[in-house]
C-alpha cells in the first residue's frame, strides 16, 4: 500500500499540469459556489412575484450547484488524463 502512495505521490510532485487541474477545479468549484450565493442573495422581486422569490431562488443556486459540480469533475477528469501521461512517461509502461 505505502509503495502505491509514495508513487501517486511521485508521479504528482513531477507532474505540474495535474497539479495545475485539481487546483483550478478547486478553484472553479469554491469560485461558482460563492458566485451563485452573491448573486441569487441579492434577487429580490416585488409585486405579485414577491411570494415566490424563494421558490426562484432555490432553483437558480441548484443551477450553480449543477455547474460548480461539473466544472469540478471536468478538471478532475483533465488531471486523471494528465496524470496517466505522465506515469507513463515516468514509469516507462
Amino acid at each position: 500500500m505505502r509503495d502505491w502512495l509514495s508513487e501517486v505521490l511521485v508521479v504528482l510532485c513531477h507532474s505540474a499540469k495535474t497539479q495545475l487541474a485539481i487546483a483550478l477545479g478547486l478553484i472553479f468549484f469554491a469560485g461558482t459556489l460563492l458566485m451563485g450565493h452573491v448573486l441569487v442573495d441579492g434577487l429580490e422581486l416585488r409585486g405579485l412575484m414577491a411570494p415566490q422569490a424563494d421558490v426562484i431562488r432555490d432553483a437558480l443556486m441548484h443551477r450553480y450547484d449543477k455547474a460548480a459540480w461539473m466544472a469540478l469533475g471536468g478538471f478532475l477528469l483533465v488531471a486523471i488524463k494528465t496524470y496517466r501521461k505522465v506515469r507513463r512517461r515516468l514509469l516507462g509502461l
